[in-house]
């Protein structure tokens, strides 16, 4: 059968770590306070010649890397963000270029922090179906440029950074490598609860970020867990067969309930929100790379992504590594 194997994976930080100490000499709040509520000690935020451009590049060639192909091998792009860094062209094709491509599709998709599984569920399709061979998908943004610093309930949740998979269809047995099952849904009645109050089409400027923060935690906690139980059943698999899962890394109090609530031991979580923040589509490209290359995610190991963000989207991933 025809799966979407990943090859390598590759990521990307600003230069500048901005920890809750400093964070607190511009804004009023205490380490205590965010690390309570949030399990966030830094984040690392984009300098003025750091851009979402600039970190996925950096972050999709570490992959390349990784992976031990070029870009001469890729003939698909997909980079998911929620801060492109202009309104077109796609950033995706900036990347493109600064990589070398030249001819394949290269294109961005909007999910907020859900993006990045967004983005792989499109490229799977698209590599099942024969319309590539090998791609790259990308996580990346500077959130730093849409927050609000004067409201600290928002502006110390998130940070900058960029996450990269190269993934190449494949033939493989029914027990081998690749992607098993993807689960992708959206609410869009909810938009108002996680949105950005601006739009080339509406204010015409970019805007800030604004969150009800617990009818979020509420929502994520149940679309989350309820998410990871409908793609166990389409893969065949049940919680107790997972190795690791890779979530999103929002916040440290719903990664704990949703891990309460499906009867996962935290041990099996990867958790990078301490050293990253939020992310958003970022999050969890970082954050796999952050466990394959430390050894925690070793070949053979099945591994669950999953992500929710504003719109409300969510959805999960299962893959065998």
């Amino acid at each position: 059968m025809i799966r979407s194997v990943i090859l390598g994976s590759g990521s990307a930080l600003p230069k500048r770590c901005v920890s809750n100490a400093e964070l607190a000499e511009q804004v009023d709040t205490s380490d205590e306070w965010i690390r309570e509520r949030t399990g966030i000690t830094q984040r690392y935020i984009a300098g003025e010649d750091e851009t979402t451009g600039t970190l996925a590049t950096a972050a999709a060639q570490a992959a390349l890397d990784d992976a031990g192909v070029s870009i001469g091998d890729i003939d698909l792009i997909v980079l998911a963000t929620a801060t492109p860094d202009r309104t077109f062209p796609a950033t995706a094709t900036q990347v493109q270029a600064a990589l070398g491509g030249k001819g394949f599709a290269a294109f961005d998709v909007a999910a907020v922090c859900s993006g990045f599984l967004y983005a792989m569920g499109t490229v799977d399709s698209m590599l099942r179906s024969g319309m590539a061979k090998c791609a790259i998908v990308i996580g990346s943004e500077t959130f730093s440029r849409i927050l609000d610093w004067e409201d600290r309930t928002t502006c110390v949740l998130f940070g900058d950074g960029a996450g990269a998979m190269v993934v190449e269809a494949q033939d493989v047995a029914e027990d081998g490598p690749g992607l098993l099952a993807t689960r992708l849904h959206a609410e869009g009645e909810h938009c108002d609860l996680l949105y950005v109050d601006g739009g080339p089409s509406t204010t015409g400027e970019v805007g800030k970020l604004r969150m009800k923060g617990r009818e979020v935690f509420r929502h994520a906690v149940t679309n989350l867990s309820s998410v990871l139980v409908e793609v166990l059943e389409d893969a065949g698999h049940v919680p107790g067969d997972i190795d690791w899962v890779v979530p999103h890394q929002a916040n440290q109090r719903i990664l704990d309930a949703t891990a309460k609530k499906l009867g996962l031991p935290l041990e099996k979580l990867v958790v990078t929100v301490g050293q990253h923040a939020n992310t958003s589509a970022a999050s969890v490209p970082l954050a796999y790379d952050v466990a394959r290359r430390d050894g925690r995610i070793k070949q053979g190991d099945l591994v669950m992504l999953e992500a929710m963000g504003g719109g409300f989207t969510w959805g999960a991933s299962l893959l065998r590594v």
